[in-house]
């Protein structure tokens, strides 16, 4: 009997148009680009950790909101 990842498997892949082709290539561009700015730019040091409340909207550090 077969399950549902050997259905997948059996199935032929999609193919992409060539604008999907090249929205997936920026992308990937985008992405390398971003993770090599983020590498450049210096450590914090005593920061509050995690994700940058201002990009991520997340006000909240040990389940206390803050605002400044």
């Amino acid at each position: 009997m077969k399950d549902e990842t050997d259905r997948q498997e059996d199935a032929p892949e999609k193919l992409l148009s060539p604008a999907a082709m090249r929205a997936l290539a920026e992308a990937e561009a985008r992405r390398r680009t971003y993770e090599a700015e983020a590498a450049k730019a210096p450590k914090e040091l005593g920061g509050r950790g995690g994700h940058d409340p201002a990009r991520y909207g997340d006000w909240e550090v040990k389940g206390i909101a803050t605002d400044f």
